[in-house]
């Protein structure tokens, strides 16, 4: 799949939806989550971004991929294009937030950082990144890296690197 470079094209409309059900102190601002999205953004998108709490993100994680855990970010890409007639993408991106803030504290990095990176991660496989291979994983955490640190956060992989 060819793909524009995220946060490159400045005409892409956002429609963002931020839901929160998690009572989760220290949540981002719905400003915070359509600034990290931009980002990412290299075309026209329709977004639901829902902040969960720990219950709900394993369900989910369960029934969609089988998963018996919570886990920090899921995606769902909803396919509805038809031949010759122009939509924005569409789907949702779901954070569970105590994963979130427990990921942060165990790699010792902002929980805001940690958010950041993750909504960029989500934003990128809904327009159809992956890491399913180590030259997706190298494409895909560039791109990561770059919005990331755009944004004025540190490289979310610099942990990883360091125990190299």
């Amino acid at each position: 799949m060819s793909h524009s470079a995220p946060g490159k094209t400045a005409s892409a409309i956002l429609s963002l939806s931020v839901q929160y059900v998690s009572n989760a102190e220290h949540l981002p601002t719905r400003h915070q989550f359509r600034r990290w999205v931009k980002a990412a953004l290299c075309r026209d998108v329709e977004i639901a971004l829902r902040i969960v709490d720990e219950a709900e993100g394993r369900e989910l994680n369960k029934s969609y991929r089988g998963k018996d855990y919570a886990t920090n970010v899921l995606t769902f890409v909803y396919d509805d294009d038809f031949p010759g007639v122009a939509s924005p993408l569409a789907g949702d991106i779901v954070l569970c937030a105590p994963v979130v803030a427990r990921e942060a504290a165990e790699q010792g990095k902002p929980v805001e950082a940690h958010y950041a990176h993750l909504t960029v991660h989500g934003v990128l496989h809904l327009q159809g990144y992956d890491h399913e291979t180590d030259e997706e994983a190298r494409q895909m955490e560039a791109l990561e890296i770059q919005a990331v640190m755009k944004l004025g956060y540190a490289d979310p992989y610099l942990s990883e690197k360091k125990d190299i």
